[in-house]
């Protein structure tokens, strides 16, 4: 067998083996990520999560999650039988585009400020405890919510369908648009809010040792002074348990967000830079394995915090997970008991 044979054997199978994973893995995605940002949706909209900020800044990151994973997926498994309507029709390519990476930047940003209201809600100074309200949290989510629409505005004028020549048909028309289309989302929508989620984290763990350390402190003065020990519940056990288990799910769903979206964002950027490039059919097809893989862990990102919160959240999660079933199941029972009579 010649080298050509070998070649043209190795380009069959990476892309066979990229169609696969579009055809295959996003059906798993969607089907999961879509019932777990619904039910992430309803239980975090519940009484008394959703008088959190936290809780508020995870409903609305479910929300672009969910989003995100319809714009995005849909199109991507259409893909994998070669259907895709965003390669060929250019509006569709444009919003398509549009709709998804606001929806990444909404999703990332929204954790990012939960994490920074977990440091203020954490912190030993009053003023900056005072800080972490229902309403800073709202303001702060309208602001994520115009920097994502006005961020990603260049899709808009950049990306066209029908191109050759490149990894995907539709993309960035020209050099300059996809280095500047692919360092912003790798930039202003992944890295950025992932390095403040990991120094604001720090500064959270920071905050709770020293709170700590404090409390040690005043138990062993009162012990010293042959006082009884009292501990001082500032905001009631209850919301000390939501707080601890806020903070659990947002430290697991951080690392998890480094994990499955940092590789997608330096891919891109890689890929626009060598974009002018000229590579071989072998070197396109394991580039273009690569970037389909990276793609779906990037989709995969937004389709698991339900089952982070369940496993995380404590019994404050999975109780008012609880109760949204039981309040279901009582409107079936009396739906189906009117039907009856």
């Amino acid at each position: 067998m010649s080298s050509l044979d070998i070649n043209a054997n190795l380009i069959n199978s990476w892309n066979n083996a990229s169609d696969s994973l579009n055809r295959y893995f996003p059906i798993f995605i969607y089907t999961f990520g879509i019932t777990g940002n619904l039910l992430n949706i309803l239980v975090l909209s519940q009484r008394p999560l959703r008088l959190n900020p936290s809780a508020l800044f995870f409903m609305f990151s479910s929300i672009s999650g969910l989003i995100a994973l319809i714009s995005g997926l849909t199109t991507r498994m259409m893909a994998g039988y070669s259907i895709d309507m965003t390669t060929t029709v250019d509006w569709i390519c444009k919003i398509r585009n549009y709709v998804l990476y606001s929806a990444r930047t909404i999703t990332l940003w929204s954790i990012a400020f939960a994490t920074i209201d977990r440091w203020l809600a954490s912190s030993t100074n009053v003023h900056k405890r005072q800080r972490s309200t229902l309403k800073n949290a709202q303001r702060s989510l309208f602001i994520v919510h115009i920097y994502a629409i006005l961020l990603n505005i260049p899709i808009l004028y950049c990306y066209q369908a029908n191109l050759t020549g490149t990894l995907r048909g539709c993309y960035g028309t020209t050099y300059p648009c996809r280095l500047i289309t692919d360092f912003i989302y790798t930039i202003a929508t992944t890295l950025f809010p992932l390095v403040l989620m990991i120094i604001f984290g720090c500064l959270t763990i920071r905050n709770i040792r020293q709170t700590r350390q404090r409390i040690l402190n005043v138990t062993m003065i009162e012990m010293s002074h042959e006082r009884p020990t009292t501990t001082v519940h500032i905001h009631g056990k209850h919301n000390k348990k939501t707080e601890k288990h806020l903070l659990e799910m947002l430290g697991v769903q951080v690392t998890l967000l480094v994990i499955l979206t940092c590789p997608h964002g330096i891919q891109k950027s890689y890929t626009s830079i060598i974009s002018n490039q000229t590579s071989s059919s072998l070197q396109s097809a394991i580039a273009n394995f690569i970037l389909n893989l990276f793609t779906l862990l990037n989709f995969t990102a937004s389709g698991i915090p339900f089952y982070i919160y369940t496993l995380a959240g404590g019994n404050i999660f999975r109780n008012a997970l609880f109760d949204l079933f039981k309040m279901i199941f009582r409107k079936m029972v009396c739906h189906c008991s009117q039907n009856t009579v």
